[in-house]
């Protein structure tokens, strides 16, 4: 793909170190910043410049850290282009991107673009949707972008919370957990965007599934050095970054977890349990496991990630919302939830 080969050194910053540095810097960072927890306050935020109405929340704020870079230090990307799937070339076929159909409409986001966005504002088949993912958590999630009626832009807010990424809405300035979905302070506090069934598969897969569709590209190829991992070796490590919550039993905290919530009860299955089955049928929900797919979270460089497959998640046949994500994710954000392995 003529956008994704770097016409230009990748700008400095965090995000642009190589990985192992990256990581480094992350982790010097933490440690600074538990020095400082007292300052991790709406007055010190307000200093920063948001408007957001603090008197307004349903968390602790001491459970939000800083990630590092500051409010769109990690740019999402608000006018994305594409390319049709017959003009891309130069992605590796086992490489993970997120797919999304909409009304027969489909665009695929490559992780070599999302690690270093998080999110895409997008419109498609005139949906308004925030297409996101959260490294950290390896949290892929489609929203629409419509909230109370209105479409807002979203946008990073350099905060961590349980090591998720939380974002911003560009209305009201109110903060929202990607995970969930919940806008947890502000003026829209309780309020929880729709959730769009996406995919999280093989470039290959996608291309065959949907030869007519779209492939998001780099305004700027030279931005950021996409196709490298700033977080090699994340999903072998033995702890999240920047996470001081409560461990899963049983399992390690980077293990590969399967959670649907659309139901009376989260679901949460372990990788390693699906794809020994192939298949797992449970509470109407068919979880199944294919081959062919890298983590994004490995090697320095995506397209030489250790395959760990996909998932689809289907009802009657049909797609429903889903994530791969870790263990420590289903302890923080659904303690009451077991973990099938």
């Amino acid at each position: 793909m003529n956008g994704f080969h770097p016409t230009r050194p990748a700008k400095a910053g965090l995000l642009s170190l190589p990985p192992i540095f990256a990581i480094a810097a992350v982790v010097v960072a933490s440690l600074a910043l538990s020095t400082v927890v007292a300052l991790a306050t709406p007055e010190r935020w307000q200093q920063e410049g948001w408007k957001t109405d603090f008197s307004r929340s349903s968390i602790d704020f001491t459970s939000i850290k800083s990630g590092g870079p500051p409010r769109d230090g990690i740019p999402p990307i608000d006018d994305p282009a594409f390319l049709p799937v017959n003009q891309v070339s130069g992605l590796d076929d086992k490489e993970p991107v997120m797919s999304v159909v909409i009304d027969g409409a489909a665009r695929a986001y490559p992780l070599r673009v999302m690690i270093w966005h998080e999110i895409v504002n997008d419109t498609l088949a005139g949906r308004a949707i925030a297409v996101t993912y959260c490294p950290l958590c390896n949290a892929a999630i489609v929203f629409d972008r419509t909230v109370e009626g209105t479409e807002t832009t979203f946008g990073t807010t350099g905060k961590l919370r349980n090591s998720d990424l939380v974002m911003y809405d560009r209305e009201t300035d109110s903060w929202w957990q990607q995970f969930t979905g919940e806008a947890i302070t502000g003026g829209r506090t309780g309020t929880k965007l729709e959730v769009i069934p996406s995919r999280l598969e093989a470039w290959a897969s996608f291309r065959d599934r949907h030869p007519d569709g779209e492939v998001l590209t780099p305004g700027n190829p030279g931005l950021r050095q996409y196709g490298r991992n700033p977080y090699a070796g994340y999903d072998s490590s033995r702890v999240p970054f920047l996470y001081n919550g409560p461990m899963p039993e049983g399992i390690a905290p980077l293990s590969y977890v399967v959670v649907v919530r659309e139901g009376p009860e989260p679901i949460a299955i372990s990788l390693d349990r699906v794809r020994r089955d192939g298949i797992i049928t449970v509470g109407g929900v068919t979880i199944s496991w294919v081959t062919g797919v890298r983590s994004a979270l490995d090697t320095g460089t995506i397209a030489q990630g250790r395959e760990i497959g996909s998932i689809t998640v289907t009802r009657n046949g049909e797609d429903i919302a889903h994530e791969l994500t870790f263990a420590f994710v289903v302890s923080a954000f659904l303690p009451q939830t077991a973990i099938l392995d």
